[in-house]
């Protein structure tokens, strides 16, 4: 049976040098991935801890591996090479986080609906209609956050393939 390729989408945060290791790991998924949208960056407080502000972006790709295959495979290799050190303390500073929050038709963050910087970026490169809990789409959901939330758009830190 020939894998049939799926839409997915990672979201990437970093809080330890994120103008050099953002541009960097986007730069590194095109090398596993037909990357086919890349987000504007984003800047949110740190969440459950005092560290750094993050930069986050979101990288829409298209590929056939599944869910678990790729993130043991491609995302959680990625972010050892790019110096990311798991610590007990899950919102440790950390210089890449590679997350898989969209995966064809399958949200696998639900948490999507509640946070700005997963919800913003996503939104602005998920084209596929996507409808939370309540009928929410996310574009509405992103709007919605951006008003509660502090989130603001870094204009000095451009990723490759960044949209307008």
């Amino acid at each position: 049976m020939i894998p049939v390729e799926q839409p997915a989408c990672l979201l990437l945060g970093s809080n330890i040098q994120p103008e050099y290791y953002l541009p960097l790991a986007v730069r590194q998924l095109h090398g596993f991935f037909a990357v086919e949208g890349v987000s504007r960056v984003w800047q949110t407080p740190a969440i459950g801890s005092a560290g750094p502000p993050f930069l986050n972006a979101a990288v829409r790709i298209r590929t056939a591996l599944g869910p678990e295959e790729m993130k043991e495979g491609v995302l959680r290799p990625l972010e050892a090479q790019l110096g990311r050190v798991r610590r007990e303390d899950k919102n440790a500073p950390r210089t890449i986080d590679i997350d898989l929050v969209l995966w064809g038709e399958q949200v696998l963050e639900p948490r999507i609906w509640e946070w700005a910087h997963v919800a913003v970026p996503v939104a602005e490169v998920w084209p596929y209609p996507l409808a939370g809990p309540g009928g929410e789409t996310l574009r509405e959901a992103a709007r919605r956050l951006r008003t509660e939330a502090r989130i603001d758009y870094r204009r000095d830190v451009t990723l490759t393939g960044e949209t307008d």
